[in-house]
């Protein structure tokens, strides 16, 4: 029976609600969970969401759409000249490398150069969505590693942008032979239809979506701001759709037109909750896009396929990987991240179709072969993550760019790390008069630091050969000021058993780390928020109208009396339920203290002669 949308939608979220949660608990990430999701409902399995794979595709067609929208809202110029080097140069290197490959296994297989080279395009494309998820849930965003997989994916994204103009062309030039139907475009002519829509989207977008939003923003009508992006982003799908092109790639130059926008984190906050929720109905998509006719009629050939593409894939990404210098375990987790191919696919599938450039034959398998490596994707990350990392990460330190010589060794303070904690430490030593050996173990850190002419060794404090190169013997201080907390506690454990003379000082990251380090050895820890969250709460008093003195009172007495009772508990750490007990107490007590002090100076306030200003000694 055919369903609706309103009985769809239950069915797509249902399905999502139930199995995502049950996929995070069992560590398989959310990705695989709505996958599963799809397989379940779709209708090569249960049947539920019906049997056409076109009714299905619409859902994630319209997740991508929302996607891509957001992505070129990101595209700021300063971002993308930032990332200039690792867009063009290892960016345009995969897609190059890997089209070039996989055209070359797809001509052994008897395609005509045409063909070959649509497929090899295609599938050279990795899935947006599915790296950006695993970036954001490893908190890998904003690192070397998720920098340059973004810049891989942004290069993608853009290259999708010629693939569907040469589409029309490798239609022309023969691979299919069949005239064109009266009336319908010949493949240049919608070529130039092509760069006249997207030359009209970019036009529209400077010189009437920017008045557009100011007229809807000086409403103050949040509701109609978000009507407003939600009718550009659903008429430029509906506009490309009409002339046969993806509707993501019009989204996706809008957003880039409105990057320099004054209201593009308005759109950004606007669009990101259907964002969200669609990336999950396409991920469900993709799971019942799954044509399991198809891959138990020819199971071991279509497997096959799945293991040569991921392998190829993985392949040209190790390689460009290494050329680009990636650490050893960025590496493969940059390797086994990408190996997939992406939600462009199903389009550039489907375009190539309809230009006759390739055949349902070669088109189904492989929607089969590109759903089933996206599938397979978050298994791959756990087994690189469970097995490939730990095995090789060995191998791959003897392959990691040498640590510094250190030339100065005998200086009396050696720092490890030098993020922001650990620069505002050197600095004011340095300043004060004092050599300090600085040891930071990211490549990229380093070069940063060195810009501003601070000197800093390239190494990894825990190693025990470079704290001793350091000069850890003859040094008096050791400040450790690494993010990683366990990698400071290798440090700590270390430096205290074998440099039993060093007084070390430490950053850490709340109390329960506190406790760890002080069972290690460490002689004076830092809380790395403590000092300016009591700075702000002092702020925050005499705002609210507290005698300056008072609030400065007052943070001196939580501030001793913290310190104290955190020393104190280190005694019942691993005992929650008196640790518990004990932090209410304390809680309880310094509560009072502070509300006598506060008595007190209203006390002696009161005494005050108010007319000459005098108080009692």
């Amino acid at each position: 029976m055919a369903m609706g949308l309103m009985e769809q939608a239950f069915v797509f979220l249902g399905a999502g609600v139930v199995t995502v949660p049950i996929a995070k608990r069992l560590g398989l990430g959310s990705v695989l969970g709505y996958l599963i999701a799809g397989v379940i409902i779709g209708p090569y399995v249960l049947g539920i969401v019906g049997s056409h794979l076109e009714n299905v595709m619409h859902f994630a067609e319209f997740g991508v759409v929302m996607m891509l929208f957001l992505v070129g809202l990101e595209l700021q110029p300063s971002i993308l000249w930032k990332l200039r080097v690792p867009i063009v140069g290892l960016g345009g290197a995969q897609v190059v490398l890997s089209t070039a490959l996989l055209t070359a296994v797809a001509l052994l297989f008897g395609l005509s150069w045409q063909m070959a080279l649509a497929v090899g395009m295609i599938l050279a494309l990795s899935s947006t969505a599915i790296v950006l998820q695993l970036l954001n849930e490893n908190g890998l965003m904003k690192t070397e590693l998720g920098q340059s997989s973004f810049a891989v994916l942004l290069f993608q994204d853009i290259a999708v942008i010629p693939m569907l103009a040469l589409m029309p062309l490798l239609a022309m030039a023969g691979a299919a032979t069949t005239e064109p139907a009266a009336g319908q475009l010949t493949g240049y002519q919608h070529a130039l239809q092509l760069v006249a829509v997207i030359g009209g989207i970019i036009l529209a977008g400077k010189f009437l979506l920017r008045p557009l939003f100011r007229i809807i923003a000086q409403t103050k009508m949040r509701e109609i701001f978000t009507a407003t992006a939600l009718f550009l982003v659903v008429g430029i799908a509906l506009l490309m759709d009409s002339i046969g092109v993806s509707a993501a790639l019009g989204t996706f130059l809008a957003g880039v037109v409105l990057a320099e926008s004054e209201y593009r984190h308005e759109l950004e906050a606007e669009i990101a909750p259907f964002k969200g929720l669609l990336l999950g109905l396409f991920f469900i998509s993709v799971g019942a896009s799954i044509n399991f006719a198809i891959l138990l009629a020819k199971p071991v050939f279509i497997l096959a396929l799945v293991f040569g593409l991921i392998l190829c894939k993985m392949l040209v990404l190790f390689v460009l990987g290494k050329l680009f210098k990636m650490q050893g375990i960025n590496r493969w987790f940059f390797s086994f991240a990408l190996a997939q191919s992406g939600e462009f696919c199903f389009v550039l599938f489907t375009f190539a179709s309809q230009h006759h450039i390739l055949t349902p034959d070669i088109t189904e398998p492989l929607v089969v072969v590109v759903a089933l490596s996206m599938a397979v994707t978050p298994l791959l990350m756990i087994v690189n993550n469970k097995v490939v990392e730990p095995f090789f990460s060995g191998a791959d330190s003897q392959e990691e760019i040498e640590a510094d010589h250190i030339d100065d060794g005998d200086t009396p303070v050696i720092l490890a790390g030098m993020g922001r904690f650990g620069q505002i430490v050197s600095r004011l030593l340095i300043m004060k008069g004092h050599q300090v050996t600085v040891l930071e173990h990211d490549a990229t850190q380093v070069e940063l630091v060195r810009k501003f002419e601070n000197k800093v060794f390239y190494g990894d404090a825990s190693r025990p050969d470079l704290l001793h190169a350091a000069g850890a013997e003859t040094a008096k201080l050791l400040i450790v000021a690494v993010d990683e907390h366990e990698k400071t506690l290798e440090i700590v454990e270390h430096a205290r058993k074998h440099y039993p003379h060093l007084k070390i000082l430490v950053r850490a990251v709340g109390r329960l780390e506190v406790h760890e380090l002080q069972e290690s050895g460490a002689d004076i820890i830092v809380r790395e928020t403590f000092h300016s969250a009591l700075n702000l709460a002092e702020q925050a008093l005499t705002s609210l109208g507290v005698e300056a003195e008072e609030a400065r009172r007052s943070a001196a007495i939580f501030k001793e009396h913290d310190e104290r009772n955190i020393i104190a508990m280190a005694e019942l750490y691993g005992d929650e339920k008196g640790y518990r007990s004990q932090a209410q107490e304390n809680y309880r007590a310094l509560a009072a203290v502070l509300q006598a002090d506060s008595q007190d100076a209203r006390a002696f306030n009161e005494q005050c002669d108010e007319t000459s200003g005098k108080c009692p000694d």
